[in-house]
C-alpha cells in the first residue's frame, strides 16, 4: 500500500480555507507582522536615516556651540571654518573625515567625543587650482592634537602628495593633548616625517593664527613659508612661564614669540599681517605664483605690461658713485610686470631682497643686494635668507634673477665667531646646486668672495650681464692700492697724492666696466634701459633648460 505523508497542520488549515490544490510541500506563507522584532519602536526608513545624517552634519558644521564661537571671536580670531571660507573659492571646499571622533578613555575623555576631533581637513580650489588644507579648531579641546586629530592631518598630507597639490596648515592649537599621552606625541612625529618627505615635492605653507607651542612649532619650521597674524598668533618652544622659572626673565607671549619677533628678529616666519582676512588673502596670492608640485612649471599668465618696455629710469635711479645708497626695490619694480612683486622676509635681513615676481608673464625668483641696508653687504642672516629662497625656487622650477651690488661680506668678530663662513657657504651651495635658469646682472660694485657667491658665471650662472657702472674686483680700489703699493706710498714724499695716483691707475687697469667682459666673465655690458627686455628674452631662451645632476642620494650642505 502506498502512503502519502500528511501535510503539516498549518498547511492543512490553509488548504481547507482557500480550497487550494497546491502540493503539500509548497513553501508556507511569510509570517504576519514586521520582519524583525522591534518591540514598540517603529521601523526606521531610509528617509529617517538621511534626516539623521543631515542633523549630524549640521551639528558638525556648527561646532561646539555659539558660546565657543563667541569666545573665539572675542579674542579677535575667526573660527576654523570661517578661515577656510576665506582661503578657498566660494563653495569649492570638500571636507574629509568630518565625522571622525577620538577613542581615548580616562580623564573624562570618553564623555567628550565631539565630531571632527578639533581639526578640519579637506581640499578646495584657490583661483581654480586644487589646494589641500588642515585647520585646527580651537573651540574643540583648544585645538590640541590627539591620535585621531593627527591621523586626519596625516591623511590629508598624504592625499596632497598623491594629488600633487599644495597643502596649507591653519595652525591654532594648544599643542599635544595631555590626556592622550605619548600617542599625541607620536602624532606629531608623523606630521614631521611627512613635512620632510613632501619638502621640495609640493609647496607647504603654515599659517599661524593662534598659539603654536612646543612640538607643534617644528612643523611650521619644516614648511616652505610661515605666515603670522599680529597680536593673536604666537610660536615658541617653551612659554613665558617656563622661561621665567628657568632664567628669571619675565616676558609676554608676544614679546617671546609674536609675529613681529619671528618676522623681524628670529627669521622663523616670512610674513606678518594685522588681520586674518589680509593674511589669508596674501596666502592666496602666494599660491597663485607657485606651481602645484615639482613636476610642473609655475603658472604663466598674460600681462598688459609690454615685454619690450624700456627701463630708462634706472639710469638715474642707481647712482654711479659706489658709496651712495639707493633702494633696490625700485629697481625690482621697474623690471617686474606692472611693478608688482611679492617680497619674502621683508623685515628680516634687509640687506638682501628675496621676492617672487612675473616678467613677461613668467614667474621668477629675484635675489638682490640692498644698498639701502648695511650697504648691501652679505652677513650671516642675509646668507641664510637668500640660500633658503634659492633652494625653494630651484625645487619648484622657478628661474632665478640675481641683481648684484655687493661690497663684500660684513667684517667683525661677531660675524666670524657666529660662523659667517659656513653660513655664507650655504648661499654658495644653494646657487651651485641649482639647475633652474639663472641670470645675474651686476649693477654696480661686486667685490671679493661676495661677488662669486652672488651667482657669478664661475659658479654656473647661465647668463651674466652688467651695466656700464659695474666694478668687479677682489676689493675696492682704495683697499687694493693700499695693499699692493704700500711700500711705494710709504716711501713717497707726498703719500696722499701718490696714493690717489695709484688708486686711479689700479681702477683704469683692473676695475673698468669692460674688464670682466674682455675676460669672458660677463656675457654682455648692457644699457640699464634694456634690462627688462634682455632678461625676458633670456628667460624665454632658457625656459626648457635641462641639467643632469650626478647620481647621489643627496648632498651634505653646510649647516
Amino acid at each position: 500500500m502506498t502512503t502519502i505523508e500528511e501535510a503539516p497542520p498549518a498547511q492543512r488549515q490553509a488548504d481547507a480555507t482557500t480550497g487550494s490544490s497546491a502540493p503539500s510541500d509548497a513553501a508556507p506563507p511569510p509570517p504576519a507582522g514586521p520582519p524583525y522584532p522591534t518591540g514598540d519602536k517603529p521601523v526606521r526608513t531610509a528617509a529617517d536615516r538621511v534626516a539623521d545624517l543631515v542633523e549630524i552634519r549640521e551639528a558638525v558644521l556648527s561646532g561646539p556651540g555659539p558660546k565657543a564661537t563667541e569666545a573665539q571671536h572675542a579674542k579677535g580670531k575667526l573660527t576654523a571654518r570661517e578661515r577656510i571660507g576665506l582661503l578657498f573659492d566660494k563653495g569649492t571646499f570638500t571636507e574629509v573625515e568630518g565625522l571622525r571622533r577620538h577613542r581615548a578613555t580616562g580623564f573624562g575623555m570618553e564623555a567628550r567625543r565631539p565630531h571632527s576631533d578639533g581639526v578640519i581637513t579637506g581640499w578646495g580650489l584657490v583661483d581654480g587650482r586644487e589646494v589641500f588644507v588642515y585647520a585646527h579648531d580651537f573651540r574643540i579641546f583648544g585645538g590640541a592634537l590627539g591620535e585621531a586629530h593627527a591621523t586626519k592631518i596625516h591623511k590629508i598630507m598624504d592625499m596632497a602628495a598623491a594629488a600633487g597639490a599644495p597643502v596649507v596648515g591653519l595652525c591654532d592649537g594648544a599643542g599635544a593633548r595631555i590626556q592622550e599621552g605619548v600617542t599625541a606625541l607620536a602624532g606629531y612625529g608623523g606630521i614631521f616625517q611627512r613635512n620632510v618627505r613632501n619638502s621640495g615635492v609640493i609647496p607647504q605653507i603654515s599659517v599661524i593664527m593662534g598659539p603654536c607651542a612646543g612640538g607643534a612649532a617644528y612643523s611650521p619650521a619644516l614648511t616652505d613659508f610661515v605666515f603670522m597674524v599680529r597680536e593673536t598668533s604666537q610660536m615658541f618652544i617653551t612659554g613665558p612661564d617656563v622661561v621665567q622659572a628657568v632664567t628669571g626673565e619675565k616676558i609676554t607671549q608676544n614679546e617671546l614669540g609674536g609675529a613681529d619677533v619671528h618676522t623681524g628678529v628670529s627669521g622663523v616666519a616670512q610674513f606678518a599681517y594685522d588681520t586674518e582676512e589680509e593674511c589669508l588673502q596674501e596666502v592666496r596670492y602666494l599660491l597663485s605664483l607657485l606651481p602645484a608640485n615639482n613636476r610642473e612649471l609655475p603658472p604663466h599668465t598674460g600681462v598688459d605690461d609690454p615685454e619690450d618696455r624700456r627701463t630708462d629710469s634706472l639710469v638715474d635711479l642707481v647712482p654711479a658713485e659706489r658709496g651712495r645708497s639707493y633702494d633696490m626695490r625700485r629697481v625690482v619694480e621697474e623690471i617686474a610686470d606692472d611693478g608688482e612683486y611679492f617680497e619674502v622676509h621683508h623685515r628680516w635681513a634687509g640687506n638682501v631682497i628675496c621676492a617672487l615676481a612675473r616678467m613677461g608673464g613668467q614667474v621668477v625668483g629675484i635675489v638682490a643686494n640692498q644698498p639701502g641696508d648695511l650697504a648691501g653687504v652679505l652677513d650671516i642672516s642675509s646668507s641664510e635668507k637668500a640660500a633658503r629662497f634659492v633652494q625653494f625656487c630651484d625645487a619648484f622650477n622657478i628661474p632665478l634673477v640675481t641683481l648684484v651690488d655687493v661690497p663684500g661680506f660684513l667684517p667683525g668678530v661677531d660675524q666670524e665667531h657666529g660662523g659667517v663662513i659656513r653660513h655664507g657657504a650655504k648661499l654658495l651651495y644653494a646657487y651651485c646646486n641649482a639647475t633652474v635658469p639663472r641670470i645675474s646682472v651686476v649693477l654696480r660694485k661686486a667685490y671679493g668672495g661676495a661677488y662669486i657667491v652672488m651667482d657669478s658665471q664661475s659658479i654656473g650662472a647661465d647668463l651674466t650681464l652688467a651695466w656700464p657702472t659695474n666694478e668687479i674686483a677682489v676689493m675696492g680700489a682704495e683697499g687694493a692700492a693700499n695693499v699692493i703699493f704700500r711700500r711705494e706710498i710709504a716711501a713717497s714724499d707726498d703719500p696722499e697724492s701718490t696714493r690717489a695716483r695709484l688708486i686711479e691707475e689700479y681702477q683704469e687697469k683692473l676695475m673698468h666696466p669692460y674688464y670682466a667682459a674682455e675676460h669672458g666673465l660677463v656675457d654682455d655690458v648692457i644699457h640699464p634701459g634694456e634690462t627688462r627686455i634682455k632678461l625676458i628674452a633670456a628667460l624665454k631662451m632658457l625656459r626648457a633648460k635641462y641639467t643632469a645632476l650626478p647620481s647621489r642620494k643627496h648632498g651634505n650642505q653646510p649647516q
